[in-house]
């Protein structure tokens, strides 16, 4: 069974938000799709470009977006994704999620 990827267009909205965890300083990328679903997300960590946590955090984020783009929801990801063991998310990737799911 293979799922077929729904496309974004070339041109795009594309929104940045800056957020810590463990100590360290991200900003992430996303996109979404014409009805406001979460399509894509990119990863960087502020001022480590090059770094194992940068390549590690953008490699995260490729693969969550070719989930969504692939019909997985944005809750399947966060609770797919490492947890501590009093619920808050272990990486980058599951923060900056549960932070797309507070209420603003």
């Amino acid at each position: 069974m293979t799922a077929t990827r729904q496309r974004l267009p070339n041109r795009r909205e594309h929104e940045l938000i800056d957020f810590e965890h463990a100590g360290r300083r991200y900003t992430a990328g996303i996109g979404r799709f014409a009805d406001g679903r979460l399509a894509e997300v990119f990863l960087n960590v502020s001022g480590k470009a090059g770094g194992e946590i940068d390549a590690l955090s953008r490699d995260s984020a490729v693969l969550a977006s070719l989930a969504l783009q692939c019909g997985a929801s944005v809750n399947t990801l966060r609770h797919a994704l490492i947890r501590n063991r009093d619920g808050s998310a272990s990486g980058a990737l599951g923060v900056f999620l549960d932070l797309l799911e507070r209420p603003a």
